[in-house]
């Protein structure tokens, strides 16, 4: 019995999280305590003291948590109702901005979760922190002129969210969705062009369960995403690539552009406040604007870096894995001229050439990484040419086109995704050392790069300047390597 039991704590999914979030909590909870204190001057910070308060507290609570998870598994095998219950009071983190105690509370409250519940609850959890950092505007002396219609519509989609979140609780199972849910599907999807890519993930999830007959290809989605959910840094790490998506999506609306851009001289390095909570920089610009703005341009190019790599290098790469050895020979030894070049000598090759623009950065980046997703392209196609069904299509007279773009590619698109997932993290960091080194975007424009360049200048006086930028950076490369991890894992057939 007692060996059950220990299996029953190592294999509980809610004691390995709460670790995990106890853990990160006191962490943050240590710096916010060494930011309190301005040691030079020998002052109490009491904003940093109080957000440090409110931390303790709800870290202290989360051990607490933590001991009576352990102690119900020990005792009794399962987590105990009243000790779920607690969650509730847990969700009151969310004040203090602490991502890791609420996503613990939610995950605590609902014993049995299903992949919606978890999109559902992360959907909302995007849409307060974009309301939340939206609303720092208002201290502003002048927002956008949208942006009191743009956060009524972020608080009623919100309220949406709550909704659904409730009825994702309650009636949403496994394999089946009630089929009245296809309207809240339907209204997700519409939510989702506010760049939440978890409501666009619950209304496919719930269209799929809705409408779909075929319980093998919902089992597969459900496995898939059961997987990458289990993964505390893969679904965090997608969490902030959405928040950082959909925030710049927002922003065109909730942020004026002109505070990221325009010199303001009587403002100039001013010190983080509410006014200006990352303060600004040595023309006066708002450092939080700019760095809102500087995700669009890193989200972009490194996507449209990405894309564009995989669309051709996988083209390539699929016909030189199906046809003869002479076309292959062709097409890989042309692409080896290519490989031989480093990646960041030919981007900065591209660019002195052409000209420091975005469009010519993302196509320097770009050309540099199409031989690596066509020689895995190569590979895949190989090997899946050879399967049953590919030889049943030849016997059915299929063409070589149909066979290549209908049979073999959708078969072979898993290690691509998780390949391109895991390398746009690196067109993030060249775009930003581009930038840094004047070969990037225009030196005006707000990018993470551009920004961390002149805040490198401050580092002794005005270090914020560049440490902001720099974890922002961090933060981005390493929830996309994160995801990308998440989804290896998922796509493996090894992996239970």
């Amino acid at each position: 019995m007692n060996l059950n039991k220990k299996h029953a704590l190592k294999l509980s999914r809610e004691y390995t999280q709460a670790n995990f979030t106890w853990i990160i909590s006191l962490i943050l909870t240590v710096v916010l305590l060494l930011n309190s204190f301005n040691f030079k001057e020998g002052e109490l910070k009491s904003s940093v003291f109080s957000l440090f308060a409110a931390y303790a507290l709800f870290t202290i609570f989360q051990m607490i948590l933590t001991w009576m998870v352990k102690r119900d598994l020990l005792t009794i095998g399962e987590i105990r109702s009243s000790t779920r219950k607690l969650g509730y009071i847990q969700l009151f983190s969310i004040m203090t901005g602490n991502i890791f105690t609420v996503v613990f509370a939610f995950n605590l409250i609902k014993k049995k979760k299903t992949p919606e519940y978890t999109f559902a609850v992360y959907m909302l959890l995007t849409q307060v922190f974009i309301i939340a950092i939206s609303s720092l505007n208002l201290f502003k002396s002048y927002v956008a002129d949208s942006f009191l219609t743009a956060m009524i519509i972020l608080l009623g989609i919100m309220i949406f969210q709550v909704v659904t979140l409730v009825l994702t609780a309650k009636y949403v199972e496994e394999e089946s969705a009630p089929a009245w849910m296809m309207i809240v599907a339907i209204l997700l999807l519409f939510t989702a062009l506010t760049g939440n890519i978890f409501a666009l993930l619950l209304g496919y999830s719930l269209i799929l369960k809705v409408r779909s007959h075929d319980q093998s290809r919902i089992s597969k989605w459900n496995t898939m995403w059961e997987k990458i959910t289990r993964n505390s840094t893969a679904i965090l790490g997608l969490f902030f690539i959405t928040l950082m998506f959909s925030i710049s999506v927002c922003s065109v609306f909730t942020f004026d552009y002109d505070m990221a851009v325009e010199n303001d001289y009587g403002a100039i390095l001013q010190k983080p406040s509410l006014v200006y909570p990352f303060g600004t920089d040595n023309f006066g610009r708002d450092l939080f604007s700019r760095i809102i703005f500087g995700a669009r341009i890193s989200l972009l190019v490194g996507f449209a870096s990405t894309a564009i790599p995989v669309v051709i290098g996988g083209f390539l790469g699929a016909l030189a894995g199906y046809y003869s050895q002479r076309t292959d020979n062709i097409i890989m030894r042309l692409l080896d001229v290519l490989y031989a070049v480093p990646g960041i000598l030919l981007a900065i090759a591209i660019i002195a050439a052409f000209g420091a623009n975005t469009t010519n950065l993302i196509l320097a980046l770009s050309v540099g990484s199409i031989p690596t997703y066509a020689r895995t392209m190569r590979a895949n196609v190989m090997m899946v040419s050879n399967y049953e069904f590919v030889d049943s299509a030849r016997a059915l007279g299929s063409s070589d086109f149909s066979i290549i773009f209908r049979q073999i590619v959708p078969n072979s698109l898993a290690p691509m995704i998780v390949k391109a997932t895991l390398t746009i993290g690196g067109a993030v960091i060249a775009t930003s050392s581009l930038s840094f080194l004047g070969l990037g975007v225009e030196p005006h424009i707000p990018e993470w790069g551009n920004i961390l360049k002149i805040g490198s200048t401050y580092l002794e006086s005005h270090s914020y300047l560049a440490i902001i930028p720099g974890l922002a950076i961090i933060l981005l490369v390493l929830s996309f390597n994160f995801l990308g991890d998440g989804l290896r894992d998922a796509f493996d057939p090894r992996m239970d």
